[in-house]
């Protein structure tokens, strides 16, 4: 026992002291002065199965009554019977501002994380960093650079989900930004550097939050946010229902499900002429189970579609061109949208499966000086490096370089299938006659003679690239009618149930980023 010194009052705090500390910190700041926001507690109710959240640091700055957990809520809870660490910033307390015990409980929890092996959920809700504690938060060893470093050293190793419920300012944007999916909430969510009171200062632009960094521009012209919603609970339901599609770390495979009959049969969807517009997520619909297709980054690069889904209960990663829109062309930010695609797949254990229906990459001035060439090359390599098992399906055309990005039989995929409707070439029969032949063309006066002979020459390339051929020569694998496509993909599937990861391989290529 320590001895009070005559004259002086014991002023260490008492256990009611400590339960009103504690109370306080549960309460956080006054939510009714953001009327359209969901509570942070109210948001981990739903993340969490009933009863299983284990806080860490609900005491943090208790001596300072007004930063009731110092702003952000961490700990580990379970969804769905499996452990999830979480960082949920209090937007009551100080905007969710991070000050120097803000950044020491997300350390804690992302080593924990990383030491267990934990996937991790990120509640984002903040202000950026508080500057009236800018020396705890900003400079040192356990700063917002650790957060930041230990986020790139789970990337991989565990899935971490992000929901965007308010801004995600300055250097704390990064947050989001190293997570594998982010969902954002419509009117609230926001993700930028600077301000745009900042910018105006900086550069003399003038213009909004929206504008500039709100969820609509992020999931359609910048691509960091993959998802839009119309509210906090929506957005934290899909993070929820995402895990499950996803192992709990890199060393496991996916859970199986209970396999669904797909919505509809694939019957005649995908057209025979080429020209002919599809919604290649009706192809999807027709393979997959019943209702598991969850779409990512569906509001950007719309020309690809890439999602998770179930096939016969099996976790599958569905990439495909999509006819309906530019033709299913591949430009700059569709191919980073798959190459991203691809990765976390391969990071994760998901077999890979390729729609194909594409024309190529886009040519033009404008998509060369974008980098077309540097980012076609970056898919590219991301499938190529891929370890998982991949599979290829050709639904209608699969032409030049867009054929190879798709993952061609030079790639080793496991099968490379084709419908009926398929034709595989360095171009359409129609272009390579008026490349080889353009200046013959233009020497026949006769229009008659003319249209003979472009169809004379265009029927010799179509039965030169024909799917008879392609068989007799290897090039694909198996033929299917369309309603057997699904059954054929599962059967080979099931003959990949021992794939095990190679040893030994490098730790990872050079990205042509």
């Amino acid at each position: 026992m320590t001895a009070t010194v005559p004259g002086e009052v014991d002023a260490s705090p008492g256990p009611e002291e400590v339960t009103a500390a504690q109370e306080r910190a549960r309460r956080g700041g006054d939510p009714a002065r953001w009327p359209a926001k969901l509570p942070v507690r109210d948001r981990l109710a739903i993340l969490f199965d009933p009863g299983t959240f284990v806080e860490d640091g609900l005491l943090a700055t208790a001596a300072d009554a007004g930063l009731p957990a110092d702003g952000v809520i961490t700990g580990v809870g379970r969804v769905e019977g499996r452990p999830v660490a979480v960082i949920a910033h209090d937007f009551t307390v100080k905007a969710g501002s991070w000050g120097e015990l803000t950044c020491e409980k997300q350390i804690r929890i992302l080593e924990r994380a990383d030491r267990d092996l934990l996937p991790v959920v990120y509640l984002v809700d903040s202000a950026g960093g508080r500057l009236t504690d800018q020396m705890g938060f900003f400079p040192g060893r356990r700063g917002a650079s650790a957060i930041f470093n230990l986020q790139v050293k789970l990337s991989g190793r565990v899935p971490q989900l992000c929901c965007l419920h308010g801004p995600s300012a300055a250097g704390g944007a990064y947050m989001p930004a190293f997570c594998d999916w982010v969902g954002m909430v419509a009117g609230n969510a926001s993700m930028y550097l600077a301000s745009p009171r900042v910018a105006e200062k900086v550069t003399g632009e003038r213009t909004t939050l929206e504008e500039m960094g709100g969820a609509m521009m992020h999931a359609t012209v910048s691509g960091c946010g993959d998802e839009v919603f119309d509210s906090d609970w929506e957005a934290v339901a899909a993070a929820r229902l995402l895990l499950s599609y996803l192992p709990d770390d890199f060393r496991v495979p996916p859970a199986r499900r209970e396999p669904a009959e797909p919505e509809q049969v694939l019957g005649d969807l995908v057209p025979t002429d080429p020209n002919v517009s599809y919604d290649v997520r009706d192809v999807v619909d027709g393979i997959v189970d019943a209702g598991s297709f969850f779409e990512i980054k569906a509001r950007w690069a719309q020309e690809m579609v890439v999602g998770l889904a179930r096939l016969d209960g099996r976790v599958v990663g569905i990439v495909a061109n999509q006819p309906s829109v530019r033709s299913g062309a591949i430009f700059v930010d569709s191919a980073d949208k798959a190459a991203r695609f691809i990765s976390l797949c391969d990071a994760f254990n998901i077999p890979l499966v390729f729609l194909q229906d594409v024309p190529g990459f886009m040519v033009g001035v404008d998509v060369e000086r974008q980098g077309i060439i540097r980012h076609g090359a970056k898919m590219i390599a991301a499938m190529a490096s891929a370890d998982v098992p991949k599979y290829t399906v050709v639904l209608r055309k699969a032409y030049a370089a867009g054929y190879y990005a798709m993952c061609a039989p030079g790639f080793e995929p496991r099968a490379t299938i084709a419908l009926p409707t398929a034709t595989i070439g360095p171009m359409s029969a129609e272009a390579s006659v008026n490349a080889v032949y353009a200046n013959k063309i233009a020497a026949i006066a006769d229009e008659d003679e003319r249209a003979a002979f472009v169809a004379a020459r265009t029927a010799e390339q179509q039965a030169d690239i024909n799917l008879l051929r392609m068989g007799s020569d290897l090039v694909v694998d198996a033929i299917v009618e369309p309603p057997a496509l699904r059954t054929e993909l599962i059967a080979r599937l099931v003959d990949a149930d021992r794939w095990t990861r190679s040893p030994g391989r490098r730790h990872h290529l050079v990205s042509p980023v």
